[in-house]
Order: structure tokens, then sequence, then C-alpha cells
């Protein structure tokens, strides 16, 4: 019996609420001494809970397409598959012109221990160890277009503190988590810093500047990344305030910056790059989404206006407006069901898409809508987000 579906949520519900019924039919005929009859009871009482915990499990997992099989639910998550070409040209990158190793002009403050509102993580590395495995540093990024602040992890690679990089700008990538989701996910639980570090090392990948942050920046509001008439400027802050920051604090290109993120954070990230090209040129989507959400959590986004409501909808976007000059790699698994956020909207999505905008894809045999699948996803990704950030024709 498959994971999700109806067949195991019925199942499910009919030991939910046959169970205690039976419990209470049998309660006071139990036969055998005391003790027995005890033990009979309480393990009764533990298969209703179970069952109850159970239904209630797997009605979330339904729902959320959290663990799409099985083997996903206990085996974890690898991927067989490859990244396939789908939409425009062939060649890695979408915009020209822009500089592998541009040597700055005015080199931007140095993030370090002396710059205002910067914490060091001494638990990645140690000061003997930036030049070899790269630095962790949090900080609290201003926004003084959107009027937003909110936290962000930033890594540093190895060769930012190398002599023969010394003049380097990075190209850099915001990388964002799902809703409602935490920064220092993607350190512990999603491992980029690691990750990225491993892909260089084998040669696969190129160094780059890594902005982790969630996009949850009104709390506990989902905003979908959205300007919000009347309400937070999500959009602007992520779009031109994170980039202005850092610009402000680290050797980093103006132009050319990369996104990526999963769920809610891999449609921000395809937002990102189709709404501000000028500055993000390419982006990955580990399994999200292409129209935006609206329930409880969102509440109106768009202040009533259709207008603003199909702006903000990917699908729409890419259907109706002039595709935009960027390179996007989308990842979902086939087993991911959902109308809006599965398999069906993605291949929508890459359906419509036209160049010259430029449109990969890595289309999973098997997965669930989680960290499993994901992480494993995540060397593929980092190493396509390289190619197409490091590319200059």
């Amino acid at each position: 019996m498959s994971l999700q579906g109806a067949p195991l949520l019925v199942l499910l519900a009919v030991f939910a609420v046959g169970l205690p019924a039976a419990t209470v039919a049998l309660w006071s005929r139990w036969r055998g001494p005391r003790s027995v009859r005890t033990v009979q009871r309480l393990v009764s009482i533990m298969l209703c809970q179970l069952s109850a915990v159970l239904l209630l499990a797997v009605g979330v997992n339904d729902w959320g397409y959290f663990y799409a099989s099985w083997s996903d639910l206990f085996g974890g998550s690898s991927t067989n598959g490859r990244v396939v070409h789908d939409v425009g040209s062939a060649a890695a990158g979408g915009r020209t012109g822009v500089a592998a190793n541009a040597a700055a002009t005015s080199p931007a403050p140095a993030l370090g221990a002396t710059t205002a509102g910067v914490r060091v993580d001494g638990t990645w590395s140690t000061p003997a160890q930036w030049a070899t495995r790269g630095r962790l540093e949090t900080v609290t990024l201003d926004g003084p277009r959107s009027t937003l602040r909110e936290p962000a992890i930033v890594y540093l690679p190895p060769q930012y503190f190398q002599p023969a990089w010394a003049h380097t700008t990075f190209p850099a990538a915001e990388v964002m988590t799902g809703y409602p989701g935490h920064e220092q996910a993607l350190v512990a639980r999603l491992h980029y810093p690691g990750v990225l570090l491993q892909e260089v090392q084998a040669g696969r990948a190129r160094p780059m500047v890594l902005v982790m942050l969630r996009p949850t920046v009104a709390p506990p509001r989902d905003t979908e990344c959205t300007d919000v008439p009347a309400g937070p400027q999500a959009l602007t802050y992520l779009a031109q305030d994170v980039p202005a920051a850092v610009r402000a604090l680290a050797r980093v290109r103006p132009v050319g910056w990369g996104a990526v993120g999963d769920s809610t954070g891999g449609y921000c990230a395809v937002k990102l790059a189709m709404t501000h090209s000028d500055v993000f040129t390419s982006a990955v989507s580990l399994s999200g989404y292409f129209a935006t959400l609206h329930d409880s959590t969102t509440g109106d986004l768009w202040g009533g206006s259709e207008v603003v409501r199909e702006l903000n909808d990917l699908q729409w976007r890419v259907t109706h407006l002039p595709a935009p000059p960027v390179s996007l790699l989308l990842t979902i698994s086939r087993e991911e069901r959902g109308p809006v956020t599965g398999y069906t909207a993605t291949r929508a999505f890459l359906a419509a898409a036209r160049p010259p905008m430029q449109v990969d894809s890595l289309i999973e045999a098997t997965g669930g809508h989680n960290f499993a699948t994901w992480g494993a996803q995540l060397p593929q990704a980092l190493d396509w987000l390289s190619r197409h950030l490091y590319a200059t024709g």
C-alpha cells in the first residue's frame, strides 16, 4: 500500500475509530488475573493513541508530500538523475559580459570580527583554517528600501582568504529555506557550505559566496517573497536590499548573482531571477512551485488587485510576458503529486518556458518534499549554479 493517497488514510481512520470503540466494548470483559487485565487495558489504550498519531502523521504527509514512498521514509534519498536541458541554448549561462575573476577597483570592507553586527562561527573553522575551509559569519542585513532587517549566515569560501584571490570579486548566491524555515537549517541540515567546499575541492564547482537566509521576512506571515501592497516589501528586500548590504561587507559582484532554495525558497529563487534579471541571472528551484500560495498563513498578498496577483504568478509570467534572459534549474520528483507544488506544475512551467530563458531540469523517479531528497540533489545543483555564474559568454 502506498504511503500517500486515500487507501492508507482510510485504513488508519478505521483503526483510529475502531480501536477506541473496541476498547470501550471490551473494557469490562477482559478475563484473567487482575494484573493480566491491567496489561490488556494498557495495551489497548496505547494502540488507540498510536492509531491516532499515525493517522495524523500520514494526513500531514499526504498534505505536504514530505515522504513520497516507504523507501523514501525509511531509506533516505539518493539521486540517480541527471540534469536535462529543456529550453534555450545549451551553453551554460544566461548572461554575457560577467567576468569570472573581475578585479575589485574599490574593494568592499572585508567581513571580520571587527565589523559591527558580525558574529564569527568558530565551530566551522578557526582563523588558521579560513584559507582551507572558508568562514561562516552571522550578520544582520538592513534594508533601507524595504525597511526590513533579517539575520543571515554568510559563507566565504577558502579562496576569499588566499593571496592569489585577494583582488577578486566573487559571484554570490542567495540561499533560501522553505516556509517558515530557519537559516541554521541550511548549514545544519542541508550542509550548503560543506557541499560547496566538497564540490570545489573535487573540481566540479568554483568558489562563490553563499548568503543563507529565510524568506520569511515578516514572521509568522508567509509573504511568498511578495511586495505586499501596504504591507511587507519582501521582494524588494531580497532582490535589492540584501545584495546591496552584502556588497558593502564583502568582495562580491554587484550583478550576476544566483539564487537557490527549496520549496517556498525555490519559488522565491525563480521569482528573483524572473523579476530582477538585472541582478539575478541564474536560479535553482529544489521542489519549488510557480504560483503564489494563498492560505491562512499568507492572507491577502495582492491588495485585492488581480494585476498584482498575476505579476506574482510565475506560471502566468512565463506564459504572458517576454522571457527574461536568465538560466533556471528545476528539480522535482515524479512522486510529488501536488496540483500546485508538484511534478505536474513543474512540467507545465517547462512547457511554457521559451528563449532567451534557459531552463534545465533534474527530475527524479522517487523522492519527497524533504531534506533527504534536496540534500541528494544539492551537489549537482551547486555545480550547475557555479557553471552558470562563472559563464562569460
